[in-house]
């Protein structure tokens, strides 16, 4: 117990930090006049009182984190932020159980998406703003977001980001400091969100529309202020506009700062897992739109290519909008889609799943292998990029994707042995894990998750920390080793 008091400290202090971010739903609760402004202000106070007195009483046992340390913080911030987010909604909605409520909330930090809300359009602002600035913080990451702060109040960062930052690359700087690098990836997220924001508002949203959907649209979370989410607009315009805005969430933060540092678009260039998420997501849009057409689906091969270019570059981003029930097209469509959810977006974006850079060190491996059966007594290495990658980057691959596969098979067979059928387990898993949204059939963009028991609703919400943590940081717990000291 002992070895917890140290992270219950920092987790009392970020409770503290966590509970400032209610103002802005305050802020639009006082200016809708909507009837919410004490549910937040309540949760607010109550957060921000727990915390002070888990601070207060753990003071005696402050050091400084180890690395182990770190992944114990990660897993008790997500879950615990989620639990307290969970707060307003359950004030503001009544019959909303925890369950559900909490699954909202994590599914909003964790970027997925997927809810169990109906009757969006009719939410109080404050709580769809809540909702949707929930997934802007969770888009970057919490974690990341304390590196910046936690140095300033006597708390080292490097144990968290090590934690909590994705892809097998994640020792490399773009600073000197840790929290320079924090602070740098949280200028240039905002700095994109804003011109998302805008470009939106030109396209036909309103203000709020347009907040809500570029706080959406960048963290790659994918919640909606309405029940038939971008559908809802009927718009071409905007739909190219979240178009553009998803693949550059898509890519890798470092690289945009990166090229605005250098005021340059070339390195762009030389992100060879960016450009193979771009030639790999445009590509299937022109055959998934080419297959659709071709099955008359859409009379018309522009048709065809708007709503599969939307909702492919949605779905493979792990975003999750969707501009029409893609669940009707013929099963080739929805599985490709859900497919490239897996893999199609860079190390160090917003989005999840096992992320491109990963897939193009296993097949290289799998090259290896083969050349290896035929030249035996050969020396070889694994390049990207002309970078030798070391042997035990892509073991620690191996291991991951291993997990990652285990993990969708497990909780699939546990979602069937629930009651649900093959494809809906299955997309609901797929979804959740890579923190995608929709899946298919009874979890499908036509409806959502509220359909699902509780224990189904907490096995995907198990599947979303999972796939946000990236399976490592979560099941690190659960082995003895962690635990012997």
């Amino acid at each position: 117990m002992r070895t917890w008091l140290p992270v219950l400290h920092v987790m009392g202090l970020m409770w503290m930090l966590f509970s400032t971010t209610f103002a802005l739903p305050i802020a639009a609760s006082l200016y809708y006049n909507d009837g919410t402004v004490w549910n937040f202000i309540d949760a607010m106070g109550s957060i921000f009182a727990t915390g002070a007195l888990l601070w207060l009483a753990t003071k005696p046992f402050r050091r400084e984190l180890r690395r182990r340390d770190g992944f114990l913080l990660v897993v008790f911030m997500w879950l615990g932020m989620a639990a307290v987010a969970a707060l307003p909604l359950m004030y503001t909605l009544p019959g909303l159980s925890f369950t559900d409520a909490f699954f909202e909330t994590l599914s909003g930090l964790t970027t997925t998406g997927a809810t169990v809300l109906v009757g969006l359009d009719h939410l109080p602002p404050a709580i769809n703003l809540w909702r949707h600035e929930l997934n802007w913080l969770g888009g970057m990451g919490i974690i990341v977001l304390a590196v910046a702060i936690l140095p300033m109040l006597g708390v080292g960062g490097m144990q968290l980001y090590k934690a909590e930052t994705p892809g097998p690359m994640k020792d490399s700087k773009l600073t000197p400091r840790i929290t320079e690098t924090a602070k740098a990836l949280w200028l240039v997220y905002f700095a994109i969100t804003a011109a998302c924001a805008v470009a939106l508002r030109i396209a036909g949203m309103g203000w709020f529309d347009a907040i809500n959907h570029a706080f959406a649209t960048l963290s790659l979370g994918g919640f909606s202020t309405h029940d038939a989410s971008v559908g809802f607009f009927n718009s071409p315009a905007i739909e190219g506009v979240l178009i553009v805005f998803m693949l550059v969430a898509a890519l890798n933060f470092a690289s945009h700062f990166l090229a605005w540092h250098q005021r340059s678009l070339r390195v762009y260039l030389h992100d060879t897992e960016g450009l193979s998420v771009l030639v790999v997501i445009l590509g299937s849009c022109v055959m998934i739109a080419g297959f659709l057409w071709w099955r008359d689906v859409y009379p018309e091969f522009t048709t065809a290519l708007r709503h599969a270019s939307f909702n492919l570059v949605s779905i493979a981003t792990d975003c999750g909008f969707a501009s029409v029930d893609f669940g009707q097209w013929p099963i080739f469509a929805p599985m490709w889609m859900l497919f490239l959810s897996s893999i199609a977006v860079s190390s160090g974006s917003t989005g999840g799943g096992i992320k491109m850079i990963r897939t193009m060190l296993l097949y290289k491996q799998a090259n290896r292998e083969l050349f290896r059966l035929l030249h035996p007594q050969s020396v070889s290495a694994v390049k990207v990029a002309g970078r030798v990658i070391p042997n035990n980057v892509v073991i620690a691959v191996l291991g991951f994707i291993f997990l990652y596969f285990m993990s969708v098979v497990v909780l699939t067979f546990t979602m069937m042995a629930s009651g649900l059928d093959f494809v809906t387990a299955m997309s609901a898993v797929i979804a959740c894990i890579n923190n995608a949204g929709p899946g298919l059939n009874e979890v499908g963009p036509a409806s959502n998750y509220s359909g699902l028991t509780d224990f189904q609703t907490w096995v995907c919400s198990a599947a979303m920390l999972l796939g946000r943590l990236e399976i490592f940081s979560l099941l690190i717990l659960f082995t003895p080793a962690y635990w012997r000291k």
